[in-house]
């Protein structure tokens, strides 16, 4: 394929997910429902106090809804998955030649 041709392509892509997230974005009445929730969640977190992520008393805190829900087991398992596959792709990366690493 030649390369206007792939510029094309991929200009005419670029062009239907616009239109497509713009009538997304007003079919679902914009950015203000979004903010209000928002605003809301922020200054309900504000008022009931978060204290930090990492206190060595405590441990790392894990977000309500994935505590309460009974997904700390699931979460855990997505972390440690993206963790392997980083490691995997730096490693993959060193052993190229002209790699990163």
């Amino acid at each position: 394929m030649e390369r206007w041709k792939q510029y094309g392509a991929l200009g005419a892509l670029f062009a239907v997910a616009l239109a497509a997230g713009l009538w997304g974005f007003r079919a679902t009445g914009g950015a203000l429902p979004w903010a209000k929730r928002s605003a809301r969640a922020l200054q309900r977190g504000g008022s009931e106090g978060g204290g930090s992520l990492v206190d060595l008393g405590r441990g790392i805190v894990v977000a309500g809804p994935i505590r309460k829900g009974g997904l700390v087991v699931e979460f855990l398992g997505l972390v440690v998955l993206l963790l392997v596959v980083g490691v995997a792709l730096y490693v993959y990366a060193g052993r190229r030649p002209g790699g990163a690493a």
